[in-house]
């Protein structure tokens, strides 16, 4: 079969450029194996419009300067790693694995993706799609508890089992699944990189929701470190609920002089925004402005670019 040199062309120096020199001796033995037309087992070059998103797949959250980063180096190097999808009928197929490599394929206007074929039911297929994830893919803290825990309950794997499928000790298993004991509001601080693993396991055996959720938001208000937070918990492991926290003295918020405050209420005026400024003892801290939607935001903005 002729192949289109479109379509070739599109996938860059990456697999596209594997193929095309697969009769060297220096790219056969590495090169995948495809051909031009889908066949289950094997690697082939598939329409992109043909391919649905996995349902199953335990990330949730694509950062977008990264996937557009991904982009451009598809749109220059090609792909390198086939995606692996499962055949649902003749012309269409639905991701297994790979969702990072196939937004940015379509970012990038490619037409076609080179992927692995593969055939499984919906049980198996989550499967492969939580252990390749969690193996493969950068996921938040919260993204692969979620992920073990869907292991566990829909594939009725035991933490041992799980263990030895993804090659991962109990011990870190068990810290993961832990943190989906916490609220909601610190399970998302953690997804969005408000606050680490390190401060998410303290915070687990800190006390009830009311405690736990008090101490994260002296993490966000205080930037507060792993040691300050356990340290924290530590003083107060003998306390009830209704006393006061006994809040380090890294956690007091220092007054702000007059100058500043003169800044903060005039540029809360020009704006005609909340404005806030928030200062730890070392000197450093940050200045928010409350915006009440994208378009107060984007006002925000326009006011503040008139000023320089």
């Amino acid at each position: 079969m002729t192949s289109n040199p479109k379509k070739r062309s599109a996938l860059g120096k990456g697999l596209g450029a594997l193929l095309e020199s697969s009769s060297s001796d220096n790219s056969t033995a590495t090169a995948p194996a495809v051909t031009p037309t889908a066949v289950s087992g094997g690697v082939a070059l598939i329409p992109i419009s043909s391919i649905e998103a996995n349902p199953f797949n335990p990330r949730t959250n694509f950062e977008k300067d990264a996937l557009n980063e991904l982009k451009d180096s598809i749109a220059i190097h090609g792909i390198i790693q086939p995606l692996t999808v499962r055949k649902l009928s003749k012309d269409k197929y639905q991701l297994i694995s790979g969702e990072r490599r196939f937004r940015a394929s379509q970012l990038a206007g490619l037409e076609e993706v080179p992927a692995y074929i593969r055939v499984a039911n919906d049980q198996s297929m989550l499967e492969m799609a939580l252990v390749e994830n969690i193996q493969r893919e950068d996921l938040n803290a919260i993204e692969v508890a979620l992920s073990y825990q869907r292991l566990i309950d829909e594939i009725g794997l035991t933490q041992d089992q799980l263990s030895q499928k993804i090659s991962k000790g109990r011990t870190s298993i068990t810290n993961h699944l832990r943190l989906l004991k916490l609220p909601a509001e610190i399970q998302l601080g953690v997804r969005d990189n408000l606050i680490s693993m390190g401060h998410a396991r303290a915070l687990v055996s800190s006390g009830d929701e009311n405690r736990q959720l008090d101490l994260y938001r002296q993490i966000i208000d205080f930037q507060l470190s792993v040691r300050e937070i356990e340290e924290l918990i530590r003083t107060n492991t003998s306390r009830t609920s209704e006393e006061t926290p006994n809040v380090p003295k890294t956690a007091s918020t220092p007054e702000l002089s007059t100058i500043q405050e003169v800044f903060k209420n005039h540029l809360s005026d020009r704006i005609s925004s909340k404005v806030e400024i928030k200062k730890t003892h070392s000197g450093s801290g940050k200045i928010l402005i409350n915006f009440s939607s994208e378009v107060d935001l984007n006002r925000i903005i326009e006011l503040l670019n008139k000023t320089q």
